[in-house]
């Protein structure tokens, strides 16, 4: 597996490969819909966070989204490619955005997950700590989480 930084042409690629893995968790298409502007990367995104890119044998597997300010830094994205689900990419990714994040200065990770995905933040080391409203859908909440960056 190899890690690169997300480039203008990926946007849509990356974008689309978001919405399939959101749809893993059985989400209706109306649920993906509205799901749609909060998961498309646009050009803004590429200038103002981090966004990297890993690939096996030179097919996209997944991708994080990273935004560091000062000691701490946010996970704004982590979505692995709906046909590598439970192979390691995800594993692979956190371990690189926390890495990236304690490079950047942050001692601590925040991040707002799917609900489908809380056990394993939980798995990579991070505590639950509240929620958020999510910003596709009003009326649901979202689990919170922040992981230490020793």
């Amino acid at each position: 597996m190899q890690f690169r930084k997300a480039r203008l042409e990926d946007l849509p690629a990356l974008s689309d490969m978001c919405l399939r893995s959101k749809a893993v968790w059985g989400y209706d298409q109306a649920f993906i819909d509205a799901c749609r502007t909060e998961l498309t990367l646009g050009a803004d995104d590429l200038a103002n966070t981090s966004i990297v890119v890993a690939e096996v044998d030179g097919v996209i597997a997944g991708l994080y989204q990273l935004d560091v300010d000062g000691d701490a830094a946010e996970l704004l994205k982590l979505y692995v490619d709906s046909t590598r689900i439970n192979g390691g990419v995800g594993r692979s990714l956190f371990t690189a955005a926390a890495r990236e994040a304690k490079e950047r200065g942050a001692i601590r990770m925040r991040i707002e997950a799917d609900p489908n995905a809380a056990a394993f933040y939980q798995r990579m080391g991070a505590v639950r700590s509240g929620s958020a409203e999510s910003g596709s859908i009003p009326g649901r909440f979202l689990p919170c989480f922040e992981c230490p960056l020793p």
